[in-house]
């Protein structure tokens, strides 16, 4: 691995991508193991770093490295996790989920979307601004109702960044691949 340090030159992107209609898309367990799984293929096939990452129920939130440009790394990562989970959802017979997703296209065609297609992308580029985002991320279920502390919630990095790391992790970060500036 490569050691990844936060500047102006060598900014991280910090990622929210929205659910089609807000829809809780991602609400089963299965489903956020899919994206995790997505998110982890993207990362090996694109060379993209994940220093933290939150999946909602209906919107996801990632830390990533500069290895590429915003736009390519929202490709992949929103690229592949919605086709898995699209594919998961045809395979299973998930017919009214594909219906709430289904968007037409030219000459009455259609295919579905899984993201808006608007996602939020900022550069970060200091390590304040940085750690501000790795809390934010992981404080969102929190603030959402769905557990009491961040390391109870599953899709969630939180445990790894707090040391307590389980041993079926859904998605394994790089946030040990940060090259810190002393203090």
């Amino acid at each position: 691995m490569r050691m990844f340090q936060i500047s102006r030159d060598n900014p991280a992107y910090y990622l929210t991508s929205v659910a089609h209609k807000r829809l809780p898309i991602f609400q089963r367990e299965s489903i956020g193991q899919i994206v995790c799984d997505a998110f982890n293929e993207a990362r090996l096939s694109g060379g993209i770093l994940i220093f933290a990452y939150v999946i909602m129920l209906d919107h996801t939130h990632l830390l990533t490295d500069c290895s590429r440009e915003i736009a390519d790394v929202l490709r992949f990562m929103n690229g592949i996790s919605a086709k898995r989970v699209v594919d998961h959802l045809k395979i299973n017979g998930f017919d009214s989920s594909l219906a709430k997703l289904r968007i037409q296209e030219r000459e009455n065609r259609h295919k579905h979307s899984v993201y808006e297609h608007h996602p939020n992308a900022m550069r970060i580029t200091g390590e304040d601004a940085f750690m501000q985002k790795v809390n934010y991320i992981h404080l969102n279920p929190v603030r959402a109702g769905l557990v009491e502390h961040p390391n109870d919630y599953l899709f969630s990095s939180a445990r790894q960044w707090h040391g307590k790391t389980v041993e079926n992790e859904p998605l394994i970060t790089d946030h040990r691949e940060i090259k810190w500036r002393a203090a």
